[in-house]
């Protein structure tokens, strides 16, 4: 079974943000990914516009 994820395979962590420059994830986000309930996985990409709008340069 494959969970849908908002990686990018571009894994790299911004230590400002604490947040993956590609999907804007947690490290926590992104090491429980698989464990988490299908509700939680839905608020976490609810939220990764904002997060994405927040880290954006300009």
């Amino acid at each position: 079974m494959s969970l849908k994820s908002p990686c990018t395979k571009v894994c790299m962590m911004d230590p400002d943000s604490g947040l993956c420059a590609g999907c804007y994830r947690t490290i926590e986000e992104i090491g429980n990914w698989s464990r988490m309930t299908e509700e939680e996985r839905n608020e976490v990409w609810n939220e990764l516009p904002q997060r994405k709008a927040g880290n954006s340069p300009g």
